[in-house]
C-alpha cells in the first residue's frame, strides 16, 4: 500500500539532492530564486494532490480574505485532508476516494466533494453507523501511526470527529515554505 510505503526510505517523495550518475553531484547548477519558488509550489501541489487551478484559487482566496488565513491553512481545511489528518485513511489519495464515494456526512448531510472546506464546529461522521469491524480495526491501526493534530477532535468509539479550531502553522507538519509559494504567485 502506498500510504505505508511513504513512511519508509523507499518513498517516492524522498529525493536525492543530486542528479543520478557518477558525476551527478559535481555538475549541479545553482537554483535561481524563481526555480526555488516553483519547486516549493510543485512540492506542495504533490503533497496535497491539488491541481494548478485549485492551488491558484486558494491563493486568490487568501488574498481576498479579511481574516488572517494562510494559504496552507485553507488547504489543510479541505475535507479530504481532514479525513487523512484524523487517521481514517492511510493517504490523502485514499481519503479523497473515500469522500468521493460518499462515505462521510458533514453536519448530518451527505458530502462527496473532497475540496469542501470545513469550518470550526463542523461535525464529520461515517455515512453508515454500522462500520465493519475491519474498517474500525484499520482506523485504530492508522491512529497509532499518525500524530494527532490539535485542531481536530476524533471519537473512535462512534467514528465521529469535530473541528475545534482553525489549523495553525505548527499543526501543518509538512516541510513546505509557504512564503516562497506566495512570492511565486505574487510576481
Amino acid at each position: 500500500m502506498k500510504g505505508e510505503r511513504c513512511f519508509s526510505a523507499k518513498c517516492a517523495f524522498v529525493r536525492r539532492s543530486y542528479a543520478p550518475g557518477a558525476r551527478g553531484a559535481l555538475n549541479r547548477s545553482r537554483l535561481t530564486e524563481y526555480g526555488a519558488q516553483l519547486r516549493e509550489k510543485q512540492k506542495a501541489k504533490t503533497v496535497y494532490g491539488i491541481l494548478e487551478k485549485q492551488f491558484l484559487r486558494y491563493y486568490n482566496q487568501m488574498i481576498k480574505s479579511k481574516k488572517a488565513f494562510t494559504m496552507l491553512s485553507l488547504i489543510e481545511r479541505r475535507l479530504d485532508n481532514v479525513i487523512y489528518r484524523l487517521g481514517i485513511a492511510p493517504s490523502r489519495r485514499a481519503a479523497r476516494q473515500m469522500v468521493l464515494h460518499g462515505s462521510f456526512r458533514l453536519n448530518g448531510k451527505k458530502i462527496n466533494i473532497p475540496s469542501c472546506q470545513v469550518k470550526v464546529g463542523d461535525k464529520i461522521t461515517f455515512k453508515s453507523l454500522e462500520a465493519s469491524k475491519e474498517t474500525v480495526k484499520e482506523i485504530k491501526n492508522n491512529q497509532k501511526r499518525i500524530t494527532p493534530v490539535s485542531w481536530l477532535k476524533f471519537n473512535i468509539d462512534n467514528l465521529s470527529a469535530e473541528v475545534t479550531s482553525a489549523p495553525k502553522a505548527e499543526d501543518i507538519g509538512e516541510d513546505i515554505n509557504e512564503r516562497l509559494i506566495v512570492e511565486y504567485y505574487s510576481r
